[in-house]
């Protein structure tokens, strides 16, 4: 691309307002974003300026393996962000950049590989058989949500992470009061702090020894000398709220497979392309009212024609990515069989989300659990009538009324 040809007057910044939406709703700003052109600017309800938004895929993915483009240069800056918390401090370790971010992620990627995830498999596959026997034996209707696909994930990433069965709810009330911003920052930092207090314990009784979870590998990994006790406990407390946002695809998933019952039909039919509906499923859910974290440019960058100067912030939208028509053919259509499938539902790069393969491992697991183990599996209220979570970062349904 010439100079000529690369934009230098930036576009007017957009206003990104907090939205709460519902059900499968694409939000409106980025298709009026992707419209506007592959690059724009956007102003968001907390913080301060304003930043670049990249909503094409390629790129997203130019942006997110692009070492240029720096998240660690966000910390101690008030970077305009969407949720009143997640203020980026010194040292966290979601915005290291190399070589301590791969550092720090080599400590546990056992966990996340696709063995690592198998180890959980089985044992993922009992509990879920238990949740579904109990709800089939309490009769319906049943809130689906409540009964299997809220317990389901929880228990799920805390076999992963090597959280006591008995400490689980826990984990999860903190989750939740760090995920939303309906509490208030204050309740959510308080959540963290008490969550980091309580892996910094758990990782401190593991240290040395010789589990396959993760709290197990980051305490032998401290115990080696090769990461300290407090850039465990960051990881740690990320990886569990990541890991939990990314599993709940399964309220999402089943919301849109019980609505569209023509869908959740095939698939009882055609039980052998579940595993490319499932990929097709991830794609195009909405997983977050959020545009994730930001970065910035270390240098003058052009990316999608337009120069982005040094020091200016950075988004990239992974749910505008999926819906980029150049790259996935009708978008907006749900297609079992899409092939090839480069979705970016869980990131690129070096900060992707570890907890895409548990994800897609859960959202296997329950759609042969349910729609094999429960015959006639029906809404049992009018699809409008499915309440969505407010004031949450994760779009996923508040309960979901059923019956069979």
């Amino acid at each position: 691309m010439s100079e000529e040809t690369i934009t230098e007057t930036p576009p007017p910044a957009r206003g990104r307002p907090a939205l709460d939406l519902s059900g499968a709703d694409f939000c409106p700003v980025p298709r009026e974003l992707m419209d506007e052109g592959p690059v724009t600017r956007i102003k968001l309800p907390n913080g301060e300026g304003w930043a670049w938004l990249v909503t094409r895929r390629d790129d997203v993915c130019t942006v997110t393996e692009d070492p240029r483009f720096g998240p660690e240069a966000v910390m101690d800056r008030q970077v305009t962000r969407l949720a009143p918390h997640f203020v980026p401090a010194c040292g966290g370790v979601g915005f290291l950049d190399a070589p301590n971010h791969t550092r720090l992620h080599r400590s546990v990627a056992a966990a996340f590989t696709p063995r690592g995830v198998a180890r959980v498999r089985e044992r993922s596959r009992r509990m879920l058989a238990e949740l579904v026997d109990e709800m089939l034996q309490d009769g319906p209707p049943a809130d689906l949500t409540e009964t299997v696909l809220s317990p389901f994930p929880i228990a799920v990433v805390c076999e992963l992470m090597g959280v006591p069965a008995a400490d689980r709810q826990g984990m999860h009330t903190w989750t939740q009061l760090v995920l939303s911003s309906s509490h208030g920052a204050d309740a959510g930092e308080k959540a963290k702090k008490e969550m980091g207090a309580y892996f910094s314990d758990l990782i401190g009784l593991r240290e040395g020894g010789t589990g396959e979870d993760v709290t197990s590998l980051l305490g032998a990994a401290v115990g080696r000398g090769e990461i300290t006790l407090g850039e465990a406990v960051g990881l740690a407390v990320l990886l569990q709220i990541g890991g939990e946002a990314v599993t709940s695809n399964g309220g999402q998933v089943f919301h849109i497979l019980l609505t569209h019952p023509e869908l959740g039909e095939r698939l009882r039919a055609e039980p052998e392309i579940r595993p490319r509906a499932v990929d097709e499923l991830l794609r195009w859910i909405l997983h977050r009212n959020a545009v994730g974290l930001s970065r910035i440019a270390l240098e003058d960058v052009e990316t999608g024609g337009v120069r982005i100067r040094a020091g200016d912030a950075i988004y990239v939208s992974y749910r505008a990515a999926n819906r980029d028509p150049d790259v996935f053919p009708c978008p907006g259509t749900i297609d079992f069989i899409r092939h090839p499938n480069p979705h970016v539902s869980f990131g690129l790069g070096p900060h992707h989300a570890p907890g895409g393969v548990l994800a897609r491992l859960e959202s296997e697991l329950l759609v042969d659990a349910l729609l094999d183990g429960v015959p006639g599996l029906r809404l049992a209220v009018p699809a409008e009538d499915v309440p969505f979570r407010k004031g949450a970062l994760i779009r996923d349904p508040e309960a979901l009324p059923v019956t069979w």
